[in-house]
């Protein structure tokens, strides 16, 4: 179990995180437009001080809500997503003075009542608002606002592609997280034998270059590169190449936050949906692995027993992997070669999330934890993604951690390695 003083740390510097990725936009642009892949800025920062207070003062330490009207606001199982423009949400100084006063409250009880729940809650707590800051930095990316600050020390760089198929063994595999992890979400348990077969899988995630070869091949137009379920999305949303891409005078562009630059070409393709991934996967003769198979590359293939990372037990570091926002962006595909998983894959951590092939569903025995909300109901209707990506926090991960979109959504910080068919 983590300390208590660790996890005032964490409590302090993911409120820290919360405000530096809201600093700085009007209210205007704190309300945003109503779209469904996106939350109002200054709903969804009073949410994760509501969740952080539901869970670790409300339930764990039997505490008084400090607001009367907060679950009315900000609790998201019970308001739909159309109506959070709606509300008669506090102004961003009312809002701030409430995520004080939470936080206040929670490294009270963490130096004074640190009972089991207050440690659990308030670990949970911290690991929901960092994915809330990663949805705040692409909710800036969907609406074009300046990008967020960069902490930290940036990540060594490195150029170039880096070709080719790693070669996995096959056999019993365990997927899932150990017991004795300090820490893990309902989904990922628990560790459960699965069986592989041989497969050859990319050393690296499709680059934008290799992404550019599909579209400029007419990729996006040709019916047999698209499932009925990826033509539907693309006839929709009159797809004709990634989102935040442009033709300019000098060939591709690409939109970063509020700023066009020329197409990074070794860089990670970005913000494309699963079904798009799916038809560069037809396109190029090649497939998506499953998520047995992404976490098998992982974490199977070194001696010595499954480490909780693709280099082993010792965690991120910025020389194995590009996380915590500190880049301000993703690096070249041949970057950090000391993240290497045994079997020679590249960036399987940080970066961009990769897409799998896999629907998002319970592992054998599943049972929800107490905020029954994270993982249920989205079974059945999304797809797995793994790794993480530039902006992830480090503290979030481990090679068994599973991320969840619906396969149309294209705004995250995804992309995707491939096998051989």
């Amino acid at each position: 179990m983590r300390s208590t003083d660790d996890l005032s740390a964490w409590v302090r510097d993911t409120r820290r995180r919360t405000r530096a990725l809201v600093a700085g936009l009007d209210a205007r642009q704190l309300i945003g437009p109503r779209l469904p892949i996106v939350n109002p800025l200054l709903w969804e920062i009073g949410h994760v001080a509501w969740f952080q207070e539901r869970w670790v003062v409300r339930h764990a330490a039997g505490e008084p809500p400090a607001r009367a009207d907060g679950d009315a606001l900000w609790d998201s199982a019970a308001i739909p997503h159309d109506l959070r423009w709606e509300l008669p949400l506090p102004s961003l100084p009312e809002t701030l003075d409430y995520m004080d006063e939470v936080e206040g409250k929670v490294l009270r009880l963490l130096a004074e009542r640190p009972s089991a729940g207050v440690r659990y809650f308030a670990e949970y707590s911290v690991y929901h608002e960092d994915m809330h800051d990663e949805a705040f930095a692409y909710t800036r990316q969907t609406l074009g606002y300046p990008p967020p600050p960069t902490p930290g020390a940036a990540p060594a760089g490195g150029s170039g592609p880096w070709p080719g198929d790693a070669e996995v063994q096959g056999g019993e595999f365990l997927l899932g997280a150990r017991e004795d992890e300090p820490f893990v979400f309902d989904n990922e348990k628990w560790a459960h034998r699965v069986t592989l077969p041989p497969f050859r899988i990319a050393r690296a995630p499709v680059t934008a270059a290799e992404f550019a070869e599909f579209v400029d091949d007419r990729g996006y137009e040709k019916r047999e590169n698209w499932s009925e379920a990826g033509w539907l999305w693309r006839t929709r949303h009159e797809a004709r190449h990634p989102v935040y891409w442009r033709r300019g005078d000098g060939g591709w562009e690409r939109r970063h936050f509020d700023r066009w630059a020329p197409l990074e070409p070794h860089r990670p393709v970005l913000h494309v949906s699963w079904y798009e991934a799916e038809a560069w996967c037809a396109w190029a003769g090649r497939r998506l692995p499953t998520e047995a198979e992404w976490e098998r590359a992982a974490l199977g293939a070194r001696g010595g027993g499954r480490p909780r990372f693709p280099w082993g037990d010792a965690p991120p570091s910025p020389a194995r992997a590009n996380l915590d926002g500190a880049a301000g962006g993703c690096l070249d595909v041949a970057a950090l070669p000391e993240g290497d998983s045994g079997c020679g894959c590249r960036q399987m951590i940080g970066n961009a999330w990769e897409w799998t092939s896999s629907d998002f569903g319970p592992y054998p025995g599943f049972v929800p934890d107490a905020y029954r909300e994270y993982s249920q109901p989205w079974f059945g209707t999304h797809k797995v993604l793994r790794g993480g990506c530039w902006t992830t926090r480090a503290r979030l991960l481990r090679g068994t951690w599973r991320n969840f979109y619906t396969p149309d959504r294209h705004d995250v910080w995804a992309g995707f390695r491939t096998c051989a068919r």
